[in-house]
């Protein structure tokens, strides 16, 4: 029995009635044994006996319980088994989770029931941040059924929670940290939440991205097994997709993370692609999906161009392109991977090369792109992926000039080559195809050939086609004519005449081209008058279109078929109102809206695919022009070649003017650099000449230390006036030591001489000691052996003592010797006072040395800083000079106090050399 027909089926007898009056007591009684129980058991058992019934019956219990309920998360945080209870009840309450299939009308009630009840929980926002606190205990009967009672509330009253959770402190972090639980149910249901959370919210998408939630999404599909995964990798894929599609901050945080690169893994499909489960399937399209959303075109061209780089330098692009050309992959990815790679090409010229150069793996390589043409025009392959390689092929023309030249050369006559399917002979083949869907898929393609590409719409005039055996050959254009005026269907004429309108707008010899023949003027005038039917006004839009073109566009240079006689023409067979009306039918159409939307052709049947999002660009552009100058009368059209031309003339002398102004900006500009060069040079000249000013400062205390160390002159200036100070010395004390010196000197040599003559005489009376002491030797010798007699000895005796008393020494040798003593000691005094004297000198002359040293570094010194002082003034004198040339304000910034003159004359006196002695 279903809850919601409790109400109508009470009515309708007595028991049912008892019944629920009976129920209505029953939930009654536990209510009051819920508010008014001081047992936590008593409370517990009530809360769990309103669990029991609220699956079934939701109203009742809703209705009478939700505040007692509420009231039991706030007052009984202790106990996490009345805490499940009550929140597994607001859940069965709130959540219709009817596992039977309900009928339209059960499953409404059911709905409102559900809106009504979370209407009435989140009238106090207090009770959403209650559920946020209580997601933070870790224990699984609170937790579990907290997550699941948020999720539904998300459900159902989305914004209004979201509004709440946004301003609740840290409320967006407690829901991220469900990601990382360890128990898998509770992970697995966060996800689920944060789903429901981050729909259509860009500032909680902003807030979960940054909460780390890019690294946790990828770390589970990583560990689930990536496309080989089960229904969590498809959760976290949904979340990714939430978070980053229409978020242009989060794709770039996506792609400055370096997490396109952790990506690539996930499209590596093995060899054997046989047996993909509806999982995998489901992934892997999610995954391309997540691709897309990152190089959309909606998306901004610069964050576009960025994600399309990063995908080819990481290998993505070329893992997709292998599933591209892998055999065995399912219908649906393989469409999904087209229209993936064709975004990834879209615009970027690197990737639409490396593109162009993939080859399928056949016997022998084909490119890419010709076994994808090949599919799109075999009217067997499904239309969703024709639709596809249509817009690959679209994609990879777009901006690609050099692809667009590479197409229509395989067309040309001197590049066929026989052996070979070229993309230009399979564009021919399905644009002359008995398929519509071929020739308008085709059409199409060779239109995006030309798309925006004046050389190459002349390039393809070349283009010369043999219809049958025995018949010259006719020109590519003139065949596209010959097939519409032959009446074939509407889709075939629409792409047909789609190509013409792109082939010879801004492109005056293809106009000249398509009028030369006479046949096609005619026709399109025809098809403009007749009254036809509802299918056939888009066609005769699009002629009036193309003729349209032919007149705006045309160089006058055919005279049948000159602007002006064309004009006529339409006055006459058409008229001029009528005209303009037919043209307007293309835009409103209700298929063209739907083309304009996206570049992507997306149609719900081949019958409805008629118009292409470029052409809509070109019909917007080209309509309102066309019907001014259809308008315009000749006189009219002759000012306006006048006007046209003055404009010209204008527009030349405003280009020369703009060119002399850009060149005088370009002067000015490099004016403005040497001014600010300049100005940072004399900045830092400025602040050079500060230091140095410093450093000269600093120099003057350092001299003025050293004169106060070297007893202090005064100035350095007066050292020359009267020349009474020198290094600290006064000169009359230096004359002084000078003749102490010389004294000293003297008695010193004298002191010398005498010594000298001592000496002599010492070594005169030694040798005559030793000369007689030999002979008196001599005559004993003589007198033992006899040879002389007594006398003689006695004679020789007397007149040696005689001898030596008669000398100025001493009478006796112990005088002599205590005159040798005395004399000894003297000239030992006189040593020591010569070694004295000396050394007294010596330290004179050192400390004499050391003054002239520290004078010569000094005077070093300061002819170093004159010559700084001198170059720096010198520069600074250039540099003033140039300002001035330039037209700036100079000031005399530099000046040398008197002081430093003083310093500097000083200087200049020691320079010019005060003399020591």
């Amino acid at each position: 029995m279903k809850a919601v027909n409790h109400t109508t089926i009470s009515a309708s007898g007595g028991p049912f009635f008892f019944f629920f009056f009976w129920l209505g007591r029953l939930i009654q009684k536990l209510c009051d044994r819920v508010a008014s129980s001081t047992l936590l058991e008593d409370r517990r058992d009530a809360v769990r006996a309103l669990k029991s019934l609220s699956k079934k019956y939701r109203m009742e219990v809703g209705t009478q319980a939700m505040d007692h309920l509420i009231n039991i998360l706030q007052t009984d945080r202790s106990d996490s088994e009345i805490l499940g209870y009550a929140l597994d009840t607001l859940y069965n309450v709130i959540c219709n989770d009817e596992e039977e299939e309900q009928d339209e009308n059960a499953q409404k009630q059911a709905d409102d029931l559900s809106l009504q009840f979370t209407d009435t929980f989140i009238q106090d926002p207090e009770h959403v941040t209650l559920l946020l606190t209580l997601l933070e205990e870790f224990d699984f009967h609170v937790r579990w059924p907290g997550v699941k009672l948020l999720t539904a509330l998300l459900k159902n009253q989305g914004p209004q929670i979201q509004g709440i959770i946004l301003v609740s402190p840290m409320g967006v972090s407690r829901l991220m940290d469900l990601l990382a639980d360890s128990r898998e149910v509770i992970r697995n249901d966060g996800l689920l939440l944060l789903q429901q959370l981050t729909k259509g919210n860009a500032a909680i998408q902003k807030i979960v991205a940054f909460e780390n939630a890019f690294e946790r999404l990828l770390d589970i599909i990583t560990e689930e097994g990536s496309s080989d995964g089960g229904i969590v990798v498809e959760d976290c894929l949904l979340l990714l997709l939430n978070l980053l599609k229409n978020n242009s901050s989060n794709q770039n945080f996506f792609k400055e993370g370096s997490y396109i690169q952790r990506m690539k893994p996930w499209f590596e499909v093995g060899d054997d692609n046989s047996g993909w489960s509806a999982q995998k399937v489901t992934n892997l399209h999610l995954m391309l999906q997540l691709v897309r959303v990152m190089v959309s075109p909606v998306n901004s061209p610069g964050a576009t161009a960025s994600c399309q780089k990063s995908m080819f330098q990481c290998g993505l692009l070329q893992q997709l392109c292998t599933i591209l050309m892998a055999t065995g992959v399912p219908a649906d990815i393989l469409t999904e991977t087209i229209n993936t790679v064709s975004e990834v090409i879209r615009g970027s010229q690197v990737n639409q090369d490396y593109f162009a150069s993939v080859n399928a793996p056949s016997n022998p390589p084909r490119p890419a792109i010709v076994v994808l043409l090949m599919s799109m025009v075999n009217e067997r392959q499904p239309f969703v992926l024709r639709c596809a390689v249509l817009y690959c092929f679209q994609c990879f023309l777009y901006k690609n000039q050099k692809g667009q030249g590479e197409i229509v050369a395989t067309l040309l006559p001197s590049t066929i080559d026989a052996n070979s399917i070229s993309a230009g002979q399979l564009l021919c083949g399905g644009l002359f195809s008995a398929d519509s869907l071929s020739n308008w898929c085709a059409a199409v393609a060779l239109a995006h050939a030309l798309q925006d590409n004046l050389t190459q719409k002349e390039q393809l005039l070349r283009v010369q086609l043999a219809t049958s055996l025995g018949k010259p050959p006719v020109s590519l254009l003139q065949q596209c004519t010959n097939i519409l005026s032959q009446g074939s269907k509407v889709q075939t004429r629409v792409g047909l005449l789609m190509l013409l309108c792109t082939w010879i707008s801004n492109c005056p010899i293809a106009v000249t081209h398509f009028l030369h023949n006479q046949e096609n003027v005619p026709f399109l005038t025809a098809q403009i008058s007749e009254n036809l039917g509802e299918d056939e006004r888009l066609v005769q839009g699009l002629c009036a279109l193309l003729l349209g073109i032919c007149i705006y566009y045309n160089d006058n240079s055919l005279e049948n078929y000159t602007k002006e006689k064309l004009k006529q023409l339409i006055e006459k067979r058409i008229g001029k109102e009528n005209f303009v009306e037919k043209l307007g039918f293309i835009t409103k159409h209700e298929l063209y809206s739907r083309a304009a939307q996206k570049p992507q052709p997306v149609f719900p049947s081949p019958e409805q695919m008629l118009f292409d999002h470029e052409f809509t660009k070109l019909v917007k552009e080209l309509e309102g022009v066309i019907t001014k100058a259809v308008h315009k009368s000749s006189e009219e059209e002759k000012k306006e070649e006048e006007v046209k031309k003055t404009l010209e003339q204008h527009d030349n002398i405003v280009t020369q003017y703009k060119e002399l102004i850009r060149e005088q900006d370009a002067q000015l500009q490099e004016l403005k650099e040497q001014v600010a060069s300049m100005t940072s040079q004399n900045e830092q000249l400025q602040a050079t000449i500060t230091q140095q000013q410093s450093q000269i400062q600093q120099h003057k205390d350092q001299y003025n230390i050293l004169k106060l160390k070297l007893g202090g002159c005064t100035s350095l200036s007066n050292s020359q006036g009267d020349g009474s100070q020198v290094n600290g010395l006064q000169t009359e004390e230096l004359t002084q030591l000078r003749e102490e010196v010389e004294e000293l000197r003297k008695q010193h040599s004298l002191l010398q001489t005498q010594l000298s003559d001592k000496d002599a005489l010492i070594s005169s009376l030694v040798s005559i000691f030793f000369f007689l002491f030999f002979l008196s030797l001599c005559v004993l010798a003589l007198l033992f052996w006899g040879l002389i007699p007594e006398r003689c000895f006695k004679a020789v005796f007397i007149l040696d003592f005689s001898y030596i008393i008669s000398l100025p020494s001493p009478s006796s040798p112990s005088a002599a010797q205590a005159e040798v003593k005395n004399l000894s000691e003297s000239r030992a005094e006189l040593e020591k006072q010569l070694d004295s004297t000396t050394s007294t000198v010596a330290i004179l002359q050192t400390e004499k040395e050391k003054l002239q040293t520290d004078v010569q570094e000094s005077k070093k010194e300061q002819d170093d800083l004159l010559m700084l002082l001198a170059d720096q003034d010198q520069k600074i004198t250039s540099l003033k000079k140039r300002l001035k040339d330039l037209g700036e304000t100079v000031e005399n910034g530099f000046q040398l106090s008197p002081s430093e003159n003083g310093c500097i004359e000083g200087a200049a006196v020691l320079r010019a050399g005060c003399s020591c002695p």
